[in-house]
């Protein structure tokens, strides 16, 4: 309590302030800089490497404090956000010279990582998306917004699965719930590393109203609301750039979980975790930051209606017949700049001079970009776009006539606004020229009469306008002729009543002008504010344009073909399809392509070949082409039929997931079954080496299993590869499976990958022959020969054996061995009986049946060794 007595009035102002905002870090303004005190100095300091110095040093208890100069507080406060932290603004309030007593002061804005809206180097082309949850019986009202661009999306969601797996494909770093919010449910968001904010409080003020107008599901409207408060609540400005809320399903478009989107590396690199090597960065030929992020919203969630695609493909086909005038769109889309973010700041209060000069260059580029769509449009294929392309012409000319062509980077200071657009302004102007051309006139004058030559006439905030006479040149000044106004050590300066007085005249001026530069400055920003929804529309119409000739310029580049959707079919014919990210990265020369064929009799492919040969390739081959021809793009092959997919699942490649503490074959399995559970006959289900995560006959039995359970129940297109050679019968009483295997040929003992796709199963395994790729020892390599070719003998001794031997033999483990003296022995898999026994116990007849259906000969030899060890404990019970 004694420490609380001794604060000053200052650190009460502080702490009342940051009371209010316990969660944020306080940037607490104190002249040119931003000060942190207490517990956020001692952690600020630590996180951005500042030196950590106290207030009042000489009390007992000092206060800890740090600092950032103000020009350079951006820097810093990225730094925290992209730490997940919140920052909170405290700004001075009045100016300190006029104050009386404490200089007031408030936050003026909370940044949070949900609602930071000045874009760093590289992340134009990214959407900073904040979401909000509502639980309602077992429903979500789930919503998301980019405050930087005002776009609103809202939903009903059944599952928390689906919540989690629309935040996790949206990337959102914050997340606003109501303390009434499951708590489990809030913990699971946090060890995802999404900042939880709360907001219990529902404002309904003009910018909810007006963003809520066309929801009617109640639970859509609370979420929407709960956000829109938050966001309110934050920014503490003018949030007239939101836009109308749009209401979607995820079932409207083609479901990508987070898992698919992961596998298929759409927008991320499993080994990077950057664009470069995605699909993403492979169609990403944009010319706009709007196009950029469209593009990625489109990969994300590909359309599900057939009409809706063609009407894309049309305009790719009509750009991909139209080179010269594509050329001239691409060269003025070019100068088109962030439409949707331009209008966030004007909407924040935020854009300067600068911008609203490449507003106007942008709006310049519009009529030039609809001569050219109507040049090339000819089918009336892009008369939606044309609709969406109105130049704001009104906004356009008013820039034009108001702001100079290169202002300055403050609006505070003078120097944005035209000669000639406002009288008043010219006026002050005038005077200001004039009373410096006076001056200049009066410098000479007095430089004449007086006979000092180095005589001069300046000027400083202090003193205003003065003449400086050097010391050496003192006695030529008249007496009486000057009024002596400071001593410097090597002159003096002077003044007279007639500089004095036009000193008056031209600061008066200066004020005045600055002064009312700024306020014609915001007359203009207000109307270009008005006009905001005009621009918002016009960026749509621009993104989407540049989206598509994208597309148009990928398909001439790479040879893509326009592909053929069928709708009540569920044929597949990709006739040498390729993976168009390998084949970029490998060279269409160097990368060979491959058919997929499933007619509709066909809805399994089970492929086997050696590891290394391409299976997972060719996999992801198609499920990449069936994202690119639902998004509306031409596809990588010579010809493509296709169905509409409703769904992808996927499960390729080995991850645990650390968070939840589940393991490679959880994560496994949790994946089929989200594939088993929701898929339906028009998805595609994409498995890699189900089953590999567990003891050999429980993977063999569960890939089996679900194979069958995809044939018998599900009937949804599949492409299953599989060690497992023994899954290869299963054509012969499935109607709907085929095997295909990756071509593979031996040659002088070394093992060729053909990557091509072949009918029927592989012949072998050829895990010996990857193991010498991957360069293990030789030693090593012989002796996994000699086993397996043990192995081998043994598997036709044994089929021999079942063929000769009586049904009372009783069979006994054994093992291969090698002798003390080095001379390899060879026992029989079954020993001499010591009596005939007349039947086998249920245990012998169980083994003798498991040994029946293994083929030894498509065995890999720790396959074949833990099968001998199954068997032996088998019978050892």
């Amino acid at each position: 309590m004694a420490a609380k007595k001794k604060q000053t009035p200052m650190m009460v102002q502080y702490q009342q302030i940051k009371d209010q905002y316990p969660d944020a870090f306080l940037f607490y303004r104190i002249g040119d800089f931003y000060e942190l005190f207490n517990d956020d100095a001692i952690k600020g300091s630590q996180l951005l490497e500042l030196t950590l110095t106290a207030r009042n040093k000489s009390v007992d208890n000092p206060i800890p404090m740090c600092g950032v100069p103000h020009h350079a507080v951006q820097n810093y406060i990225d730094i925290l956000i992209d730490k997940g932290y919140k920052v909170a603004i405290c700004e001075q309030l009045e100016d300190p010279r006029k104050a009386t007593g404490m200089v007031k002061r408030d936050v003026i804005q909370l940044i949070t990582p949900g609602t930071i809206i000045d874009e760093k180097a590289g992340s134009a082309k990214e959407n900073n998306y904040l979401t909000a949850v509502v639980k309602d019986g077992d429903d979500y009202g789930f919503a998301y917004t980019d405050l930087s661009t005002g776009e609103m999306k809202v939903s009903r969601l059944d599952r928390l699965d689906a919540v989690i797996n629309e935040m996790m494909s949206l990337q959102t770093k914050e997340v606003v719930v109501s303390h009434e919010f499951p708590a489990a449910t809030v913990k699971r968001f946090a060890e995802m590393n999404i900042l939880v904010s709360y907001e219990d409080e529902v404002t309904v003020q003009s910018e909810v109203s007006f963003v809520t107008q066309h929801i009617a599901d109640a639970l859509e409207k609370r979420v929407l609301e709960q956000l829109l408060t938050y966001l309110i609540a934050t920014q503490k400005r003018s949030l007239a750039h939101l836009q109308p809320a749009v209401e979607y399903e995820p079932s409207q478009f083609l479901k990508l979980d987070h898992s698919a989107q992961r596998n298929l590396e759409l927008t991320q690199s499993l080994s990077t975790g950057h664009k470069s090597g995605t699909l993403l960065w492979l169609l990403d030929e944009t010319k706009t930051a709007m196009g950029g992020r469209l593009l990625k919203q489109w990969l994300e969630r590909p359309l599900l209606n057939i009409r809706q695609i063609e009407r894309r493909q049309d305009k790719v086909a009509a750009l991909l017949k139209h080179y010269f005038e594509r050329s001239e769109l691409q060269t003025n889309l070019t100068k088109v700049y962030d439409l949707e973010r331009l209008a966030g700041r004007v909407a924040f209060g935020s854009v300067n001079g600068r911008d609203l000069i490449q507003l106007k260059t942008s709006l310049e580029q519009i009529p030039k970009i609809k001569d050219t769509l109507l040049k090339i449009n000819e089918t009336k294929a892009f008369d939606d776009v044309l609709d969406h392309l109105d130049p704001v012409d009104d906004i356009r000319d008013l820039i034009a006539r108001a702001i100079v062509d290169e202002p300055p980077l403050s609006v505070k200071e003078g120097g944005v606004i035209r000669d000639g657009y406002n009288e008043q302004l010219d006026q002050y102007r005038d005077a200001m020229q004039n009373g410096k051309q006076w001056i200049a006139a009066l410098e000479t004058s007095e430089r004449e009469k007086t006979g000092i030559h180095n005589l001069k006439i300046g000027y400083n905030h202090v003193f205003g306008y003065y003449i400086e006479v050097t010391k050496s040149n003192l006695a030529q000044v008249p007496e009486a002729r000057y009024t002596r106004k400071q001593t410097l050590t090597n002159a003096e300066r002077f003044s007279t009543p007639e500089l004095k007085e036009k000193e008056q005249l031209i600061l008066e001026a200066q004020d005045k002008s600055t002064a009312l530069e700024y306020d014609l400055f915001a007359e203009i920003r207000e109307q270009v504010k008005q006009q905001i929804q005009r621009l918002q529309k016009l960026a749509q119409g621009v993104a989407a344009l540049d989206v598509l000739q994208s597309f148009s310029v990928v398909s001439e580049n790479d040879h893509y073909v326009r592909p053929k959707l069928v709708a009540h079919k569920h044929d597949i014919e990709i006739v040498n399809g390729r993976h168009p990210v390998v084949e970029r990265v490998l060279g269409q020369q160097k990368y060979i392509p491959n058919s997929v064929t499933m007619p509709k009799d066909t809805n399994i492919l089970l492929i086997t070949g050696p590891n290394m040969s391409g299976k997972s390739t060719y996999m992801r081959q198609l499920a990449l082409t069936v994202i690119m021809a639902q998004m509306g793009c031409f596809v990588p092959a010579d010809q493509a039929t296709m169905p509409v997919f409703d769904q992808i699942f996927t499960r390729i490649g080995a991850a645990d997931d650390l968070i939840s503490g589940e393991s490679t074959f959880m994560v496994e399995m949790m994946e089929a079954n989200a594939a088993l559970s929701h898929a339906t006959a028009n998805s595609l289900i994409l498995f890699d080496e189900i089953g590999r995560g567990t003891a050999t006959y429980d993977g063999m039995a569960l890939a089996q299993a679900i194979i069958e359970f995809i044939h018998d129940h599900v009937h949804a297109k599949t492409l299953f590869s599989t060690h497992y050679h023994e899954l290869t019968a299963l054509e012969d009483h499935l109607p709907e499976l085929k095997n295909v295997h990756v071509g593979a040929i031996e040659k002088n003992g070394e093992l060729i990958f053909l990557h091509k796709m072949m009918p029927g199963p592989a012949d072998k395994s050829y895990g010996i022959h990857v193991a010498k790729l991957a360069g293990l020892p030789d030693s090593l390599l012989k002796r996994a020969d000699q086993v397996l070719q043990k192995l081998e003998k043994q598997g036709a001794e044994l089929e021999q054996q079942q063929e000769t031997a009586p049904a009372s033999a009783s069979p006994q483990p054994a093992v291969i061995a090698e002798s003390n003296a080095g001379d390899e022995q060879q026992l029989s898999l079954f020993g001499e009986p010591e009596q005939p026994v007349k039947s086998l116990d249920k245990a012998s007849q169980t083994v003798l049946k498991q040994i029946k259906q293994v083929n030894l000969m498509n065995e890999t030899p720790m396959d074949a060794m833990n099968l001998l060890n199954e068997l032996q404990q088998q019978l050892m019970k």
